[in-house]
């Protein structure tokens, strides 16, 4: 049996490594489990260059310099969830290493997180529990969703998810894409698909739900945050360079926009000096919309067999 050495780092699969060892172990696998917050920097992966036959990864920083320093020996990056837009993968595909991922991972989890954002900004209800834990009886004025128009950037799975949603609930909705979508979704659902200008010029929230790419980077930004209404809520449980921070700072503090929902940022965790900290009108999440038990177990088995497949191993 041929041993291979693999490097795992994917932070929520390594607190439960003991029950994935023996299975991996049994294949000839040689684990090697570093200490990981959140990433591997760039740095930290460059310790390992030269040793690494497979890896199972979370998004570590698999830059152009760290795959030609573990070429030829890596075989395949085998990625924990959907996004890997922190592999360059034109130079994987020159280096003739896999990049291997589970998509369509957490379409449900974060859609439904889009969702609680919607019904927390509409019905004020983080602001009311303050308000009365503060001993202040407010009522705080909210509104149905039905009374509010949607925007969606990006109707791929977890976009088309929000959409369905949304128009439960009685939503308007446009959405926008780089790519057509399928007639049947638009006839089902009821979206109108229009420009990424429009959209943001009538809708109430704007959900980011597109992949991190070189279309995307900075996609919102000063420009694009001016078009938006004053009453607007930005949510963004997508990737954290698709919106220029300071931008977004800018335009809360000067409320040029009403409000904002983050779940991922531009440097995670995000720093203890962020200005967004301080800001009432922002809600928070630690990069975890896509929190769910049995989605997190599908995508671990899935992980696993991709990294077994890369290496050419029988599962």
């Amino acid at each position: 049996m041929t041993n291979y050495k693999i490097l795992f780092s994917a932070p929520y699969m390594i607190p439960f490594l003991d029950r994935f060892r023996p299975e991996l172990e049994s294949h000839g696998l040689e684990l090697i489990v570093p200490l990981v917050q959140e990433r591997l920097s760039e740095e930290a992966l460059m310790e390992y260059a030269g040793e690494i036959d497979g890896t199972i990864c979370g998004d570590d920083r698999y830059s152009e310099r760290v795959l030609q320093a573990y070429a030829p020996r890596l075989k395949v990056i085998s990625k924990w969830g959907t996004g890997i837009d922190s592999i360059d993968q034109e130079a994987a595909r020159r280096l003739g290493i896999q990049v291997r991922n589970t998509p369509n991972a957490f379409t449900t989890a974060v859609a439904d997180t889009v969702l609680g954002y919607l019904l927390a900004f509409t019905r004020q209800q983080p602001w009311m529990d303050r308000a009365v834990k503060a001993g202040e009886w407010r009522k705080i004025p909210g509104c149905t969703l039905s009374e509010r128009t949607l925007g969606v950037v990006g109707v791929g799975n977890i976009g088309k998810a929000v959409i369905r949603r949304a128009r439960a609930f009685g939503m308007k909705v446009y959405g926008t894409d780089i790519v057509p979508i399928d007639h049947v979704f638009l006839t089902e659902s009821g979206v109108e698909m229009t420009t990424l200008e429009t959209l943001l010029q009538y809708s109430d929230f704007v959900s980011l739900n597109c992949d991190l790419n070189p279309t995307s980077y900075h996609l919102i930004n000063a420009h694009t945050l001016g078009l938006m209404k004053s009453s607007s809520v930005l949510i963004n449980t997508a990737r954290g360079p698709i919106v220029d921070e300071a931008a977004l700072i800018h335009a809360l503090q000067q409320r040029i926009i009403a409000g904002a929902a983050l779940d991922v940022f531009e440097a995670e965790p995000l720093p203890a000096d962020s200005l967004l900290l301080k800001l009432d009108q922002v809600m928070l999440a630690a990069h975890n919309a896509n929190s769910s038990p049995a989605a997190w177990e599908r995508v671990h088995r899935n992980t696993i067999k991709n990294l077994l497949d890369g290496l050419g191993i029988q599962s």
